[in-house]
Parts: structure tokens; C-alpha cells; sequence
């Protein structure tokens, strides 16, 4: 049996392959005034979910499409993330991308890093001028908590028997997905989580540690 054919493996975006929050340094950089704390701050406490605290958030912030491009530009992932997808394509295995940001910032981040083509489920955003416009293609309604709804991607028929799910993550959005991962790697508030829960949680500090435990796990 072909190593790709018992795994699946997924990853959160940010602070996972990049090495601090994107997204959150996005909504800093460019709102126009700090109106954004009050939103993140409901959505720490759990009064909202994390599509309306976008909604809020992104609504006062102002980019335009050459000031978003060269931004991205500036991005670096992980340094050990190229080398772990050298290593799952060598075994046939195609890791995915689940996060609560944005493809237009996900994509050329991951092509101008020289990693293109992975899957990638994540939230939409469009500009018109300098005004974001935000869409969520995988909101649930159910799911309140994230726009989108990561676990949505993990539960599908016909997966062959014995098949591990693989989960990489720092954070809230992170938790319920992980839930339904065999194998978790979990730092930040995940690890906070699910560290006293799961004896199997392996806690990370970046991708190198990741990259080790894969090379072990998939010969």
C-alpha cells in the first residue's frame, strides 16, 4: 500500500505556516481607525462569531489592490513548509489548506513562497476600489463560530478503511476540526486545549519539529 493512500493531512494558515497572524496584521495595517479591537474582543469571549467580527473588522479597513499585492509580496511561510510539501508529494499525499482568512491573501502568498497548487478552503474577498468585500462559501449555519467551517472539509464518504487524518494548528478554529483528526500537531491556544485532553496531541513550536515527526510517521 502506497504511503498517500492511509494519510490525509491538513493546515491551518495563519501562525501555523506563517509565522505570525496574516490576517490580524492585515486588519491592523489598514483600518482606518481601532474600531477592529472592539470585534476582536467580542470574539475572544465567544459573543460572536468569527464571520460577523470579519464583517466588522473589514469594514473599516482600506487596501487597494497594489497595496495588497505588494504586502503579500512581503510574506514569508515556515521555512521547513516547501520541504514537507516536497515530502507529501513524493508519497502521493496532497496536503490542504483550511483557514478562516482569505484565498486572495493565501494564494499569492503560497505562490510568491514557491509552494502553488495546494488545495486551499478558506474564506473569499474581492475589493471594490480600496472597500474589501467579503464572501463565505463554506459558512455554516450551524457552525457559528467560524466563517468557515473548517469541519466541513474532514467529513466525507468513502474514505478507505484505516486512513489517518492528520491535523496541524495554533488555534479557536482549530478545535473542532482537530476533534476529527487521528493524529494532531497543536500549539497555541489549541495546544491549550487539547494538550489536557489528548494524550497524543504532539505540541510543536514551528514546522521543523512538524517536518521530524513526519518523516518518522511516513516512511
Amino acid at each position: 500500500m502506497n504511503a498517500g493512500s492511509r494519510f490525509e493531512i491538513y493546515f491551518d494558515f495563519d501562525n501555523t505556516i506563517t509565522e505570525f497572524d496574516v490576517l490580524d496584521d492585515v486588519i491592523q495595517k489598514f483600518s482606518v481607525n481601532e474600531d477592529w479591537k472592539e470585534a476582536e474582543e467580542e470574539w475572544r469571549s465567544g459573543r460572536i462569531g468569527s464571520r460577523e467580527c470579519l464583517e466588522r473588522q473589514f469594514s473599516q479597513v482600506r487596501i487597494s489592490s497594489a497595496a495588497l499585492d505588494a504586502y503579500v509580496r512581503t510574506i514569508r511561510v515556515d521555512p521547513a513548509f516547501p520541504a514537507i510539501v516536497r515530502f507529501l508529494r513524493a508519497r502521493n499525499i496532497d496536503p490542504v489548506i483550511l483557514s478562516d482568512s482569505f484565498t486572495s491573501i493565501i494564494g499569492p502568498v503560497l505562490e510568491h513562497n514557491g509552494v502553488p497548487g495546494i488545495r486551499v478552503f478558506s474564506n473569499e474577498m474581492r475589493l471594490d476600489g480600496d472597500r474589501p468585500v467579503l464572501g463565505f462559501p463554506f459558512f455554516g449555519s450551524i457552525c457559528t463560530r467560524s466563517g468557515n467551517c473548517k469541519c466541513s472539509h474532514l467529513v466525507r464518504q468513502g474514505r478507505p478503511a484505516g486512513l489517518q487524518k492528520i491535523y496541524v494548528g495554533d488555534g479557536q478554529s482549530d478545535v473542532c476540526p482537530a476533534g476529527f483528526c487521528e493524529i494532531l500537531f497543536a500549539k497555541g491556544s489549541l495546544l491549550g486545549h487539547y494538550g489536557p485532553l489528548r494524550k497524543d496531541c504532539i505540541p510543536f513550536e514551528n514546522l521543523s519539529n512538524v517536518f521530524a515527526h513526519l518523516q518518522k510517521l511516513i516512511p
